[in-house]
């Protein structure tokens, strides 16, 4: 049987009580700077996705960036049309958790979004990060142009080339295929569902692991 980890048990937890949450402890929290989702139809804004384990982190690395319009959690990579969380979780179908960023490139670049992503993962760590573990964890950039590709690659080739690492760079970079957004009871968990997430984000040991391996450079990002 699968391992079930400690951000899985918690979040299929909140999945079975989502609906009756959504009344009262939804709304107990100030939700009045999130962006929702199905808002985002602007067509100056270009798209960036990138997987580094956790989805919730990752869209927390991305929420608050000046520029951002909206980070949403999601899956892609995969071979099974709109999976559920709960399909993604068996490590069966494919997909990565991910989150796609809609950003506004007149004020923030690319590059900018690339240097918060690398700095907010272990580089070096195979199929997952931190505590999160399986093929659903893996560290990914997905490009949606050749001019991503390029600056994704050679973000990667420059770090490689620093030797700031021991062990080799494990996260891949691939075209970006269908990206299907997750669950509602995972956007902006982090806004919506601070002390679940601080919970979470302490028992995994995700900072202790960024810290360790960026040191400084950490606390910049």
């Amino acid at each position: 049987m699968r391992k079930i980890g400690f951000r899985a048990t918690l979040a299929l937890a909140l999945s079975a009580t989502a609906l009756a949450c959504a009344g009262h402890a939804f709304a107990a929290n100030d939700a009045s700077n999130i962006t929702l989702v199905n808002t985002v139809m602007d067509a100056k804004l270009a798209v960036a996705t990138f997987a580094g384990g956790c989805f919730w982190t990752m869209e927390h690395a991305f929420d608050d960036v000046p520029g951002v319009v909206v980070a949403i959690s999601g899956y892609t990579g995969g071979h099974v049309a709109n999976p559920s969380y709960e399909q993604v979780s068996t490590g069966t179908t494919g997909h990565v958790e991910s989150v796609e960023v809609h950003y506004d490139p007149k004020k923030v670049t690319y590059t900018q979004l690339l240097d918060i992503y690398w700095h907010r993962i272990d580089p070096t760590q195979v199929g997952g990060q931190a505590c999160d573990n399986g093929d659903e964890y893996r560290s990914m950039i997905f490009a949606h142009d050749a001019v991503q590709m390029r600056q994704a690659e050679a973000y990667k080739d420059a770090l490689e080339r620093s030797h700031l690492f021991k062990q080799p760079i494990a996260v891949r970079i691939a075209s970006a295929g269908p990206f299907y957004p997750a669950e509602e009871y995972h956007q902006h968990f982090t806004k919506k569902n601070p002390d679940y997430y601080e919970r979470y984000r302490i028992g995994c040991g995700r900072d202790r692991r960024l810290q360790a391996v960026w040191g400084s450079q950490f606390e910049q990002y």
